[in-house]
């Protein structure tokens, strides 16, 4: 008879890609060096944020936390998917599974809050520019993004342990490289209705909810803008958005393909292409969108290069 006691399973096995396993090599070596870029350009973000003062702004503090979390995020899945690809040993413990769903949900309603976050920023930096540095004072600063971290992990607390405690009753493939919520909702032999529309619940509210505020803050950027004679002038107040705007639609867009419809209609295929973009590809584009599209990023890496070199 299985059994359903989750302490008796001593880890899962990542199916991944192995459906197709002519793609494991070629897949190994890509995401080993886009993951390697994501790594050295996020850490890039970071430092330049702490050692040029010209970035010491709000703007730059909210940056460098988007970066950290999508190191964070990487690192907490892409280990073990290269482990996975290049072994034929393709469990994770039970525990890591665990660690990995809880980090994977916290750090993706964390970004939900800081994207919102920023969009206000960026409203209050060219809305109200003369009150810019009043409203965006650093204890301010320092709270929301305290709130977005705690909001974000006390939301994957509550859903890790809704997910893992459900009776898996022997099962034990994953069908995916990670852990994550709707995967494991399949694993599950009981009826997950309930799990479900409650996750479909909290992502309308991490998703829709923080979009939403996003899209009023760039409509008051928008009309704003439009009352500025200047065709520069305009030109310069968009380009301080263009970017943020940017990793928005991308990361969005993702995460709502992904959450905002029921599980049970997952295409896997479509969803682990899409899982995989959200944690590889999508840190590896922030930084490059910032910094390609930044005169202060690209000129405090100027600096830097120089100083080294000299």
């Amino acid at each position: 008879m299985e059994s359903s006691n989750n302490s008796l399973f001593s880890g899962f096995i990542l199916l991944g890609f192995s459906n197709r396993p002519q793609l494991e090599t070629a897949l190994f070596v890509v995401i080993l060096i886009i993951y390697f870029l994501s790594f050295l350009g996020n850490g890039t973000i970071i430092l330049l944020s702490i050692v040029d003062p010209r970035l010491h702004t709000p703007m730059y503090f909210f940056l460098s936390n988007l970066s950290f979390m999508d190191l964070c995020l990487t690192t907490c899945t892409v280990p073990q998917t290269l482990a996975n690809f290049k072994g034929k040993d393709k469990t994770i413990t039970y525990g890591g599974c665990v660690t990995q769903l809880f980090i994977a949900l916290g750090l993706g309603g964390v970004e939900c809050v800081l994207l919102s976050v920023m969009a206000y920023d960026r409203y209050a930096a060219v809305c109200r520019p003369l009150h810019y540095m009043v409203i965006m004072h650093p204890q301010l600063c320092l709270q929301l993004v305290v709130t977005a971290w705690l909001t974000g992990f006390s939301n994957s607390v509550v859903q890790t342990a809704l997910t893992m405690t459900l009776p898996l009753c022997g099962k034990n493939q994953v069908d995916h490289f990670f852990c994550e919520v709707p995967v494991m909702l399949k694993l599950a032999c009981t009826n997950t209705s309930v799990n479900e529309a409650e996750l479909f619940a909290v992502s309308v509210i991490f998703l829709v909810v923080p979009l939403s505020l996003i899209l009023v803050s760039y409509g008051h950027i928008t009309h704003a803008v439009l009352k500025i004679k200047s065709a520069q002038g305009r030109r310069k107040a968009f380009g301080t958005c263009g970017s943020h705007l940017m990793v928005v639609i991308i990361f969005f867009g993702t995460l709502i393909s992904m959450y905002l419809q029921p599980p049970s209609s997952y295409s896997q295929d479509v969803n682990k292409s899409i899982a995989l973009f959200y944690t590889l590809v999508t840190p590896l584009l922030n930084p490059l969108i910032y910094t390609l599209r930044n005169k202060e990023v690209k000129g405090a890496l100027r600096k830097l290069v120089r100083r080294n070199i000299d």
